[in-house]
């Protein structure tokens, strides 16, 4: 953000008129970042200097500074509790403090950064990245889980578009260049188009493995972690360099993943001459990281997976004889837990090496192979709010890998979820490999899915789609269940104590209908935060948004345990992101004495919004008006007019300013 008017030069400073830049950042919050930003752009204006302010908040980089700013920028101020990359202003003067010192003496900074020291070229912000966490959410699990959880949500995302490519590319090149043998297989010609397009379709799921474990790396690690995740990633995938006949694959590329991250970040804390310094970065750490990464997983991880493969498959044929039940079972629950790792390849490989000898195997095989990618898109539709709108557009796309027996495209949501959507995926493999094994069902070549009845080669066709479409139902309500049961279900009690206020202002709605008129208060009952968080929590519940209001409040509090929501001026942003609530909702209320809220500059908050979105829903256009309504919140007008609003309906058409 840029001052709206450019003063005369050195009007109302008794100095020359400056250039300045500015950047912001919190790890445990978002609205700090941006009334930080606020406070400094206004400080700038009325002090007559030209002020550009770069946010790093939650939603990532805004209002990026380039070159040509800081070329021509007489200092810069970066007002951050996060480390902050800072090797883009070698040679200007930068003044660095805390996130707190740019919202109450933005003015000061301002005159201290006119004398703060000129950044030497080779410093570097290192820390945490770009995976410090934002809301601090997660309830007990704290910082530390906040950190981790944003590394994986990291990978993940960058992963997807890898996965979706990959699979519908083979799925294509399968359904339009595919040609069927007299066994029922499915064959590309070498050297024609459609197979081309197949070999880029297998590139895209080679690389999402080790993209997944190096975008892990870098959220924790930043730059100097990227080349070590992704070749960490790399040799996790490639069970040839550890004497293995499968990688270890997204579950692999997760470890890796934590260990290059987090290795890195010990890295830089290593103490060296200032003569290395400028080379730590991007050589010294990357190779370092690397091959210290790389070997061990060769020497000390590797083996046992190597073990696992071998020792599994010696373990099935001596499972030949028993149940066909049972054995499908096995095979189903194997064939889900890894989605490509060792313990799915030594099901799939036992299967295909029987194929002609014991077709039954291969069925068993065949018909759990596209039940996770199928029960993941089947659960996206049943309860698409529990899903952000990525989610659910992979979810589209796994239901048509799982048409084609493309197991890996579950792995966007076991990668984010593991512990539930694992669990969940094994349950619905298991019932698909029992009912294909107790029907008797036949697969002659070795591949899996519906494609493979379609194409003819499997015996006990009805009997093989009823094994799926089970299987998939089973997967898909699993994991709604096990995505909910943090949840729980409505509390009475909560609800009650905390009578939701009559609106008079009708349907109205702001901040694109997260708040409402049902979700302000006029008046706010509590005298303390504890209660205050309570009764907002009430106030929200009663929306039909909230499924446990005493998570809700327990997940605000824990949030609170991290740093104080007040953040002076009179306002107070208690916020949560947890599964307790099953859509975005915001609530507003005011308090007339004002609630000590443990803010900065020791005002009791008067004015208190509470935000609570659940984890699977959290996306950047949410956010992106949260970090609104804290821009917003900075102009004394605006709160003057929330304060003296005389009901419901002028609140909300106070509020209606916020765009």
């Amino acid at each position: 953000m840029t001052s709206p008017a450019d003063p005369p030069d050195g009007a109302g400073t008794g100095g020359p008129r400056l250039r300045l830049l500015a950047v912001t950042a919190c790890p445990t919050g978002i609205a700090h970042t941006y009334m930080a930003a606020e406070k400094l752009v206004q400080a700038a204006q009325a002090l007559g200097h030209e002020m550009k302010v770069e946010t790093q908040g939650s939603i990532g980089a805004e209002n990026v500074l380039s070159d040509n700013d800081v070329i021509q920028a007489d200092g810069i101020i970066v007002a951050a509790d996060k480390d902050v990359d800072l090797s883009r202003f070698a040679g200007k003067r930068v003044l660095s403090v805390g996130v707190a010192e740019g919202i109450h003496h933005p003015e000061r900074l301002i005159e201290r950064v006119r004398s703060a020291p000129v950044h030497q070229a080779g410093g570097t912000g290192g820390g945490p990245g770009p995976a410090a966490p934002a809301d601090g959410v997660g309830g007990a699990g704290g910082k530390q889980r906040g950190v981790g959880y944003k590394a994986l949500m990291n990978g993940v995302s960058y992963m997807i578009p890898f996965v979706v490519v990959g699979g519908l590319l083979i799925a294509v090149s399968l359904a339009l260049g595919g040609h069927a043998q007299p066994d029922g297989g499915l064959v590309i010609p070498e050297g024609s188009f459609w197979k081309h397009v197949n070999d880029i379709g297998v590139i895209g799921f080679t690389l999402m493995v080790p993209i997944l474990s190096g975008y892990i790396a870098y959220a924790i690690g930043d730059r100097p972690a990227l080349v070590p995740g992704m070749i960490g990633g790399w040799i996790a995938n490639t069970g040839a360099l550890y004497d293995s006949e499968s990688g270890a694959g997204f579950i692999g590329a997760i470890v890796t993943g934590f260990l290059a991250g987090y290795l890195v970040v010990w890295i830089k804390k290593v103490e060296v001459p200032r003569f290395v310094r400028p080379i730590m970065p991007v050589i010294v750490i990357p190779v370092v990281a690397t091959s210290a990464l790389g070997l061990f997983f060769i020497y000390v991880i590797g083996r046992p997976i190597a073990w696992v493969f071998e020792h599994l498959t010696d373990w099935l044929g001596g499972l030949t004889g028993t149940s066909a039940a049972l054995l499908g079972v096995v095979l189903g629950l194997m064939i889900a837990f890894d989605m490509g790792g060792p313990v799915n390849k030594t099901a799939f490989l036992f299967g295909a090496g029987l194929v002609s000898k014991n077709p039954e195997i291969m069925g068993m095989c065949a018909a759990a192979i596209p039940v996770p990618p199928l029960g993941q898109g089947l659960a996206t539709l049943l309860r698409r709010k529990l899903f952000s709108e990525q989610e659910r557009e992979t979810g589209l796309a796994a239901l048509f890998m799982g048409f084609f027996g493309i197991t890996e495209g579950a792995i966007p949501f076991a990668a984010a979820r593991p512990a539930r959507v694992i669990p969940a995926n094994m349950v619905g493999g298991a019932v698909a490999g029992a009912v294909a094994g107790i029907a008797a069902v036949t697969d002659s070549v070795p591949h899996g899915g519906p494609i493979v009845a379609v194409l003819g080669a499997v015996g006990g066709v009805p009997m093989f789609f009823v094994a799926i479409a089970v299987g998939a139902v089973a997967t898909a309500l699993m994991t709604v269940t096990l995505m909910s049961v943090g949840s729980g279900t409505v509390r009475k009690s909560a609800v009650a104590s905390a009578p939701a206020e009559p609106a008079p202002g009708g349907a109205g709605e702001v901040l694109s209908g997260y708040l409402t008129a049902s979700t302000v208060r006029q008046r706010l009952v509590a005298d303390e935060k504890e209660a205050a968080i309570r009764e907002m929590a009430g106030l929200l519940a009663a929306t039909g948004k909230v499924t446990n209001a005493d998570a809700l409040v327990a997940t605000a509090l824990a949030r609170e345990a991290l740093g104080t929501t007040g953040l002076g001026e009179e306002i107070a942003i208690p916020h949560a992101k947890t599964d307790a609530v099953s859509a975005p909702v915001v609530g507003f209320a005011r308090s007339a004495e004002g609630v000590e809220w443990g803010a900065p500059d020791g005002t009791r908050a008067r004015l208190i919004f509470m935000i609570a979105v659940p984890e699977a829903a959290a996306g950047d256009v949410h956010l992106r008006l949260l970090a609104l309504l804290a821009r917003r919140l900075m102009d004394p007008g605006f709160r003057e007019r929330l304060l003296a609003a005389p009901d419901t309906e002028e609140i909300m058409r106070v509020l209606g300013e916020i765009q």
